[in-house]
């Protein structure tokens, strides 16, 4: 078996979706079986792309210049759902970069196995909504897609703290917020297709905001630092805006994530 920093590196130069995804179900199943034999296999170095392998469409746009289309209709439920298949995608790449990036910092074996599973997650995640955009008659790429997703990435390419804090602890986070209304609006549709995709994300991604959080707090107690105000120092660094509430304080609780965390940087406050 290849060191695992090879495969997550050979992650993040596939470019097509379906086949990014397919490459990494089958090293993270190979990592799977390797630790359930018991051993300890080789974590090894990487040498990641700035910017991991991208295909042709769909077409990334600044923020700003996306289309907003209306929820309520047929075709806002596609854009959402598209939406959603573009931050898996990322997500994907952004967890085996996790991998590939911060080589030179010694983690425990539970670190990497957390990531792989969560990065597994993660190409399901896009699986799942693929599927749920060609039943809708559309499919990945057919619409414009937000040009800053890996912007947080590029930032904190030399920031293992920073990387965990903003990629994990705010943007999945995030996701923790607004996956309820979206659950309600599809269900509203009667998309259940949609509603089954939607409801396996919201359950996964607690978890993934919950490593980020365990080895946030790892590495503060490594170096001796006190977690909230770090935490808040690496998010006005490296975070483009205010966090938003409302805030789903249940299931960031959940995840690890207390109140004094996030609130002092929230918009309005």
């Amino acid at each position: 078996m290849i060191p695992l920093a090879q495969m997550a590196e050979a992650v993040l130069r596939t470019a097509d979706g379906r086949e990014k995804t397919a490459l990494s179900h089958e090293y993270a199943a190979m990592w799977r079986a390797a630790r359930t034999d018991g051993s300890h296999p080789e974590i090894g170095t990487g040498n990641p792309p700035m910017h991991p392998a991208r295909p042709a469409a769909p077409e990334l746009l600044s923020p700003r210049d996306v289309p907003h289309r209306k929820p309520g209709t047929p075709e806002g439920r596609i854009a959402m759902m598209h939406a959603v298949a573009h931050i898996e995608l990322n997500a994907v790449d952004l967890h085996w970069d996790l991998i590939a990036r911060f080589g030179d910092v010694k983690m425990p074996i539970g670190y990497y196995d957390d990531w792989v599973k969560a990065a597994d997650e993660e190409s399901k995640h896009f699986n799942l909504m693929c599927d749920c955009l060609e039943a809708a008659g559309s499919h990945y790429g057919a619409l414009p897609a937000h040009a800053g997703m890996w912007q947080a990435a590029e930032d904190t390419a030399t920031d293992f703290m920073g990387r965990l804090a903003v990629v994990p602890m705010v943007l999945e986070a995030r996701g923790l917020d607004v996956t309820p209304n979206m659950i309600r609006l599809f269900k509203q549709a009667k998309e259940v297709k949609a509603v089954e995709a939607l409801e396996v994300i919201y359950a996964d991604e607690v978890h993934h905001v919950a490593y980020g959080s365990k080895w946030f707090h790892y590495l503060c107690g490594r170096h001796e630092l006190d977690p909230t105000p770090k935490f808040h120092a690496l998010v006005r660094k490296y975070f483009h805006g205010q966090l938003k509430p409302p805030f789903n304080e249940e299931k960031r609780a959940e995840a690890g994530i207390p109140p004094d965390f996030y609130w002092p940087l929230a918009a309005g406050t």
